[in-house]
Parts: C-alpha cells; sequence; structure tokens
C-alpha cells in the first residue's frame, strides 16, 4: 500500500509540471517587455550646487569685552588721592600665564587629590595648564583666590588712571565643549 501512495504521489507530481510547462508561447508578456523596453530612457538630474561655507574667525577676543563694566564705575570721589591696594610687587617672577590677556584664557576642567585642587585653563593657543589658588595669570597681575567645580576667581590689580591701584574681581567660568 505504501509504494501505491508513493507512486500515486510521483504521478501527481508530475501531472502538475507538464501543466505549468504549456507550449512556451508567451506573446502577451514578449509585447509587454518589448514595449517597456521601447520607452525613452529618463535623465536622472544632476545634484544641487551648495555654495562652500566661509568660516569667521573673531578677532577681538583678547579685548576688553564690551559688556564688562567700566573699570572706574562705581568708585566715585571716594577714591579720589587715596590708594586703595599695593602697587603689584615687580620684581616678582611672572608665571607663564601672565603673558595672555585675561579673555583669551579659559577653564577647561579641574583635577583634584585629597584636600588639593587644581583648574585646567586653556591659553587659547593650545595649552593647557594646571594651576590652583595663588597662582597668577592674566596680564593685569591676576591672582586666583578661588577655585570650584564650575570657575576660577581671581583678583586683579589695576592702575585707576590716577597713580593708584584698584582691585577688580574677575571670573573664569567652565567653558564645556560639545
Amino acid at each position: 500500500m505504501a509504494k501505491l501512495n508513493g507512486l500515486f504521489l510521483v504521478i501527481a507530481g508530475c501531472v502538475l509540471l507538464s501543466g505549468c510547462a504549456g507550449d512556451g508561447n508567451h506573446n502577451d508578456l514578449q509585447k509587454y517587455m518589448k514595449e517597456v523596453k521601447a520607452r525613452p530612457v529618463g535623465e536622472i538630474e544632476p545634484l544641487p550646487t551648495f555654495r562652500s561655507y566661509k568660516t569667521f574667525r573673531y578677532g577681538a577676543i583678547a579685548m576688553r569685552s564690551p559688556f564688562d563694566a567700566p573699570l572706574l564705575a562705581g568708585l566715585g570721589d571716594s577714591v579720589v588721592g587715596k590708594s586703595t591696594v599695593e602697587p603689584p610687587n615687580e620684581n616678582r617672577k611672572r608665571e607663564y600665564l601672565e603673558s595672555f590677556n585675561f579673555a583669551a584664557l579659559s577653564m577647561v576642567g579641574i583635577l583634584s587629590r585629597q584636600d588639593q585642587i587644581w583648574s585646567l585653563i586653556d591659553d587659547g593657543s593650545g595649552g593647557i595648564h594646571r594651576v590652583t589658588v595663588g597662582n597668577y595669570l592674566g596680564k593685569n597681575y591676576g591672582r586666583i583666590t578661588a577655585i570650584s567645580n564650575a570657575r576660577v576667581d581671581v583678583i586683579e590689580i589695576v592702575p585707576d588712571g590716577k597713580g593708584n591701584w584698584v582691585e577688580r574681581p574677575r571670573t573664569l567660568g567652565l567653558n564645556e565643549k560639545d
């Protein structure tokens, strides 16, 4: 019986396959293919041209910000003829970061070990320097007074234009780049 079932399946398969063979005359399909191939070939539009981006390099980074308060704002007549602070020590050996304008410097990170904390300062020309409280930076005798996770507090000693010296507080904020 199993042989008979197997034989029946083979014969049924052959009959089905012979029905698919047909006479090989697919005129309608052949006609459609010729029609499609005879159509004109389309053209692809060229890519649009884009103007190159011209970068802008800001050249006044080392100058005083127009948004900073003027040096003598708020002093009034109370300091006329008086020296508010001692003049800076000209005999002191200047540190490396004192050769840069304050506006060109930026804080890029911090380091800490036990009770000691250092700030990482970018000098604007690609150099990163480690400083701590008591170090000097900027051209106006700026001395670091405090360092936190997000900023460095600096006190600069600047002339008041009348022969005296005044303290000017400045801050370097953490410059987080994307």
